[in-house]
């Protein structure tokens, strides 16, 4: 009795350290994927923000500019290719929980360059202002007790609450945070708005869908802006890795065609 009960007591250890050792390497192997180094290239983007990162209606696949391109380097820095649609103004959160291993979606390198380790900038886009056409807004002298809105934790809110657009968001009637711009081309188009704050890019793409002849975009741009993506501070491998992977689809003309495809060969940077 008592060797049948060391023979199970010895049975039991073993599974215990077996599952002990597999949980270590499963955690171990998630580490690795969160800093690039376990073969994948996990991409966080924004779902609403076409050209760059969107998802098609008619299929329900995701697409995009920034979306092809990483593919691409991904196949060619041999790392397994993964895509992540995330609310925007949790971005942070996923990228340092690991979730994501970069941000790669029109992301806005200005005033950011501290938070992350960047890739050199791919794109050159302007914060801009969009009304409704025939609403009477001429200018940014117009926007004068005006009812705005901007996409909560992006380039735009940023550039608004910079130093240099105090009088202009001082001047708002109100300014509210929506999740996507989406809902705030419906609010303009309903009337529950008289402005949005957007990127250029996004802004033609989504005006393109809708109805272009419906809006205007005001002459006088709120701020000029670069793209890039977005790693873990301190993810220079990773980092490293891609940037490797673009400079070499620059190169060869893979880079400019998928700009021709998209549309955005006079916001990608090409030479």
């Amino acid at each position: 009795m008592k060797k049948v009960l060391a023979l199970i007591s010895g049975l039991f250890m073993i599974f215990a350290l077996t599952g002990c050792g597999s949980h270590g390497t499963s955690g171990s192997k998630d580490a690795d994927g969160a800093k690039g180094k376990g073969g994948t290239l996990t991409v966080g983007f924004d779902a609403g923000f076409p050209p760059f990162g969107f998802k098609d209606d008619a299929t329900g696949e995701y697409k995009g500019f920034d979306l092809d391109a990483a593919k691409e380097v991904a196949k060619r820095a041999g790392l397994k290719y993964g895509e992540k649609a995330i609310n925007w103004d949790s971005k942070d959160a996923e990228l340092n929980s690991g979730q994501i291993d970069c941000i790669w979606n029109g992301f806005t390198m200005t005033g950011r360059e501290d938070n992350y380790t960047f890739s050199k900038a791919y794109g050159n886009d302007p914060i801009i202002y969009l009304v409704k056409a025939g609403s009477g807004i001429k200018d940014v002298a117009d926007l004068k007790d005006k009812r705005a809105l901007v996409q909560a934790d992006s380039s735009g809110l940023q550039a608004l609450k910079s130093p240099e657009a105090k009088n202009v968001t001082d001047s708002f009637k109100s300014l509210q945070e929506v999740p996507d711009y989406m809902v705030a081309f419906q609010n303009l188009e309903s009337g529950a708005a008289d402005v949005i704050v957007i990127d250029k890019t996004a802004a033609k793409d989504i005006m393109k869908k809708r109805g272009a002849d419906k809006y205007e975009i005001l002459k006088e741009p709120l701020k000029n802006l670069q793209y890039g993506i977005g790693f873990k501070k301190g993810n220079t491998e990773l980092r490293d890795k891609v940037q490797k992977a673009l400079d070499e689809m620059k190169k060869d003309g893979t880079l400019k065609k998928l700009a021709e495809k998209w549309d955005i060969a006079d916001v990608v940077i090409l030479d």
